[in-house]
């Protein structure tokens, strides 16, 4: 039987509680349930140490249900009235809904329930329920303060006729109140019921003793201290607290009860402390009253000073059209009356007409050779009409697109708040773009911060800037095009503050889209020699003790060997890049593609004929022989080595070797076009192209490398491999 079947009967309850400041006053809040907002009914601890009454959380889950049956539709997530579900926890009920997570039961496999208290998602295992704990102590304290109404209204019999009578006591086993006479009726002597235990009225029926809600029949004794909860010994000789580390109840619950009273003690010992910091936080909150009347006159008097400056400006081009406007009529007017007087009987036409009827002819002479030049303006302006002024007034439009963006931009700017600075050093364009930045001043004097970017374009005018706001200093953005260049800026938010934009830095995304693969240690790969890495991403070649020990085999105009290792991906088709570092201190190193038909030539070749002393009249020892073009050979391959990026030699490239070496970037990447068949080498910080060749693609590429002496390759990770270590780093 449910204690509390009145909810209106315990709300007037409520208020009789809420008059008795002395006894509730400090502590209402702890006892009311964040769900229905009434005191708690048989309160279960969730995972986050939050309570909730049981029959709350059975009816957050039953609107999980609903959401799920009809899509999360408003009328099935309202359908009880006791919970009243938030905003966010909709939402959260809609976000679980949309990954697709369905339930069949209030005790699924896995069962996320959105706690009322933290407004998080919280996971109740597999037991879902029937896993928590009832919160006793919780019960007794509210039991406690529902016994303040017991005067005003009394427990009543819950088996009685209406009306019912008042009861006398309350059966602990069968959880339920009797009067007296009803008590006789249901344990009657000489019966089993007999036995049961009874008290005086109650609402508390609590069991006895706490039994595990894992071994239902088992009593919990021990507490475990990673979990932070009771179990019993099942739990812990084979069940999922196996592993940890448990003590027994009576040692947790004198621990835990010493620190409480502890906490108590030093909370009591710093009363005057306390009611300082509230007196201190009134000052602060009348503070903050003035500040913000303030702050919203001077926000008022810098909008007046923008709706002044907009006045003059309105008011100066209204003048000037008003001025353009009465110059062109006047112009307009002037040409109207010199038309009119070429009409007949009027104006120019009579007067000549009354000039021909001159007979004198000196006196016509001098008087018709004016009118004459005037007539033939007269008709040459009726040959060629044009108005003495334009209509439109196009050259008094006003444009206010960039003030428009401005005035969208218009936020708070403190100088206090510093300019963060994007790193270029730590942001990169690799399979995705990876962003960071730092303030100059080294402190998170932001709370928030906004990343711009957009692609350069020359063609279009009007760019537009994609927007994302960062909690931390760096973010990962994706879906950029290949082979583009893109701008970020970052601004900081302190509230409704914001710091200037900072410098704009411009990167380049890789020619194609980056091709993933690892180290193949099982294709020719030779462990005496090299050295991979567990995650097979680094490949390292030690000169040392492999060659002291084949010291007795060379002899003088023998090769020393290059050690080869290739990926373990291959590529048929399309355009593909892939980025890598050579450490500084390598000797020598070849980089490039091999097909699959080539291969095993690759690992059996004879000695190796692009030895650094190969080329017997370079005259040079430096490396840059390897570099020398051998059509033979079976891969295609460009040579590093000593800082240096060697430019391989071709019968119609120049052959001075000061030409073809170029300084080793710290990231080397290579796009390998398989339908164009073409190869090309770029410095992968500035995807800059350094070489590029012809390759047969006619089998499946594979990437491949070649080491001698000491020398050390790092394939590049994938940016967001480095966004998760800077977010440990932070």
């Amino acid at each position: 039987m449910e204690v509390a079947a009145d909810s209106s009967r315990f709300s007037y309850i409520l208020e009789l509680l809420k008059r008795d400041r002395v006894a509730i006053k400090g502590i209402e809040r702890e006892l009311i349930c964040p769900a229905c907002k009434e005191l708690f009914t048989h309160p279960l601890i969730l995972p986050c140490q939050h309570n909730v009454c049981h029959k709350c959380v059975k009816e957050i889950l039953f609107a999980f249900e609903d959401s799920f049956a009809d899509g999360g539709s408003e009328s099935s997530n309202q359908s009880s009235p006791r919970i009243r579900i938030s905003a966010s926890s909709m939402d959260r009920i809609d976000r679980i809904s949309r990954s697709g997570r369905k339930r069949n039961s209030l005790t699924p496999r896995s069962t996320l329930f959105p706690c009322p208290g933290c407004q998080r998602d919280i996971d109740l295992g597999e037991r879902g329920i029937n896993g928590l704990f009832r919160n006793f102590t919780l019960e007794t304290i509210v039991e406690r303060y529902r016994q303040a109404a017991r005067a005003a209204i009394a427990i009543m019999c819950d088996f009685c006729k209406p009306p019912p009578q008042e009861s006398t006591k309350s059966c602990m086993d069968c959880s339920a109140s009797y009067c007296n006479e009803c008590f006789k009726i249901h344990h009657p002597w000489g019966t089993l019921k007999a036995q049961h235990e009874y008290v005086g009225p109650t609402t508390n029926f609590r069991p006895k003793i706490l039994m595990c809600p894992e071994h239902e029949m088992e009593r919990v004794n021990m507490y475990c201290e990673i979990c932070r909860r009771p179990v019993c010994h099942l739990c812990k000789l084979g069940g999922c607290h196996a592993n940890h580390r448990v003590t027994t109840m009576s040692t947790a619950y004198k621990t835990l009860k010493e620190k409480l009273s502890k906490d108590i003690e030093y909370l009591i010992s710093k009363e005057s402390q306390v009611k300082a910091h509230i007196t201190q936080l009134d000052l602060l909150l009348k503070e903050t009253e003035c500040n913000s009347e303030r702050a919203k006159q001077e926000a008022s008097q810098s909008f007046e000073k923008l709706y002044h400056v907009l006045e003059e400006k309105k008011s100066a081009a209204l003048r000037a059209i008003e001025t353009s406007k009465n110059i062109r009529l006047e112009k307009l007017q002037t040409q109207v009356e010199e038309y009119q007087g070429l009409l007949e009987n009027n104006g120019l036409v009579g007067y000549a007409q009354e000039v021909l009827k001159e007979t004198d002819p000196s006196c016509f002479v001098q008087t018709a050779k004016q009118l004459h030049v005037r007539i033939q303006k007269a008709t040459e302006s009726l040959k060629t009409f044009r108005p003495a002024a334009e209509t439109t007034f196009e050259d008094f439009v006003v444009d206010i697109a960039k003030q428009e963006d401005i005035l969208g931009d218009l936020s708070f700017h403190s100088n206090g708040l510093e300019i963060p600075e994007i790193n270029e050093e730590q942001s990169r364009m690799y399979n995705q773009a990876l962003i960071s930045w730092e303030c100059p001043g080294k402190t998170d004097s932001a709370d928030i911060y906004v990343l711009e970017y957009h692609k350069l374009n020359r063609e279009e005018e009007n760019v537009t800037w994609q927007k994302t706001e960062v909690c931390g200093k760096s973010k990962v953005v994706s879906d950029l095009d290949d082979d583009s260049s893109y701008a970020f800026r970052v601004r900081g938010y302190k509230g409704s503050i914001c710091s200037p934009w900072s410098r704009e830095v411009i990167l380049r995304t890789p020619p194609a889209p980056v091709f993933s693969f690892l180290f193949d240690d099982k294709c020719g790969y030779n462990n005496e020699h090299l050295q991979l890495n567990p995650r097979r991403t680094s490949v390292e070649s030690r000169a040392g003790f492999p060659l002291l020990l084949g010291s007795e085999r060379l002899q003088v105009g023998c090769y020393t060997t290059l050690d080869y290792i290739i990926g373990d991906t291959g590529i048929a088709k399309g355009k593909h890049f892939w980025a890598f570092r050579v450490e500084a201190y390598s000797y020598l190193v070849k980089v490039g593609v091999v097909p699959s038909n080539k291969i095993q030539k690759l690992f059996h070749s004879t000695p190796d004929v692009t030895s650094p002393r190969y080329e017997q009249d370079s005259g040079h020892d430096s490396g840059s022989e390897d570099a020398f073009f051998d059509s033979s050979q079976p891969c295609t391959l460009v040579t590093l080595g000593m800082k240096k990026f060697f430019i391989p030699t071709t019968p119609a490239a120049l052959k001075d070797p000061a030409s073809r070496i170029l300084p080793l970037p710290s990231c080397l990447g290579i796009c390998l076009d398989c339908d164009r068949g073409r190869v090309g080498f770029y410095d992968a910080g500035r995807m800059k192209c350094l070489y590029e060749c012809e390759v047969d693609c006619s089998g499946i590429m594979y990437p491949a490398f070649a080491l001698m002496g000491g020398a050390a390759v790092h394939l590049e990770e994938a940016a967001t491999a480095k966004y998760r270590e800077y977010n440990d780093d932070i």
